[in-house]
């Protein structure tokens, strides 16, 4: 007999709480914050903001369905069950940094602040929480899947991200690599890094890129199982160029990349502590990840 659903309630720490971690009190936090010009009245509104959110959502729940509660720094240890449905309460980065720890629970983003987030993956209220997931139980809600990238290491290692992955330097200095696209092309680079964009990140930090080269209409829809990836500051020399410096991977296309230096990196989701660390030699591939997000 299949498990009940478990609905998993996911959060981060607030500054508020934050705060009150590092300074003990909240009068020394409220002079910290002072002596930087800001006031701790605000900090401390959006931390009952979220507390607000959290408890509707929880205390809305029927008793006799199971919940629980993880925040954002504890899920690389949180065990997810196949049977979980993860409703998450925060902004769009949250559900970003919680998807590559799913392996296709149905998520719903709630939003406790849409003054000031955007809402694209983080969509609905509050008090919308309970009638989605009981359509969730009841298959009466429709979810889309979301497209990951992913890369992966001769060695075997991976990593996979919902809206970008970097590869580079720690520092984003220079990085030597030599790249090869799925026609064959193939340059020896030196940039400060390579940047694969899902139609999801194409809202983050590859709109930037797209903005500053004028290739916007190049970014892929968010429902598109297409990647977007750019070099950064490609360096020319009599070694290295800078003429393969942007494309698009389709869903069976992957960039090849040989690493020519030592202390790369590859992360995903700006979560730079989470990483792969690569040395002289490997070669990494990247591609669309098997994976997918499965996004109310």
């Amino acid at each position: 007999m299949a498990l009940a659903p478990r609905v998993v309630l996911v959060h981060r720490r607030t500054e508020f709480t934050e705060l009150l971690q590092r300074h003990s009190t909240v009068g020394q936090a409220e002079f910290f914050l002072a002596s930087r010009g800001r006031s701790i009245e605000e900090v401390r509104e959006r931390h009952e903001v979220l507390a607000s959110a959290l408890a509707s959502v929880s205390n809305a729940l029927p008793a006799e369905l199971r919940q629980a509660r993880v925040e954002r720094a504890d899920l690389d240890r949180y065990p997810f069950s196949p049977e979980d449905i993860v409703v998450i309460i925060g902004q769009d980065g949250l559900v970003a940094n919680v998807a590559k720890y799913l392996t296709g629970q149905p998520v719903i983003g709630i939003d406790p602040e849409p003054a000031r987030n955007s809402g694209a993956l983080s969509r609905f209220a509050p008090s919308d929480a309970v009638e989605l997931i009981q359509a969730t139980i009841h298959r009466r809600l429709q979810f889309s899947q979301r497209t990951m990238v992913e890369g992966v290491l001769d060695d075997g290692q991976r990593l996979v991200a919902l809206n970008e992955l970097y590869f580079g330097n720690r520092g984003h200095q220079s990085a030597r690599y030599a790249i090869t696209l799925p026609n064959g092309a193939r340059e020896e680079q030196s940039s400060s890094g390579i940047i694969i964009a899902t139609g999801t990140g194409s809202t983050g930090w590859s709109t930037s890129i797209a903005s500053d080269r004028d290739l916007t209409a190049e970014l892929p829809s968010a429902a598109s199982d297409h990647l977007r990836w750019y070099i950064r500051e490609a360096w020319p020399s009599p070694s290295t160029g800078r003429y393969l410096t942007d494309g698009t991977l389709t869903s069976n296309e992957h960039l090849e990349v040989v690493v020519q230096s030592d202390s790369l990196v590859l992360f995903g989701d700006g979560i730079e502590a989470d990483h792969l660390s690569i040395g002289w030699g490997q070669k990494l591939t990247i591609g669309r990840s098997s994976r997918t997000l499965t996004l109310a």
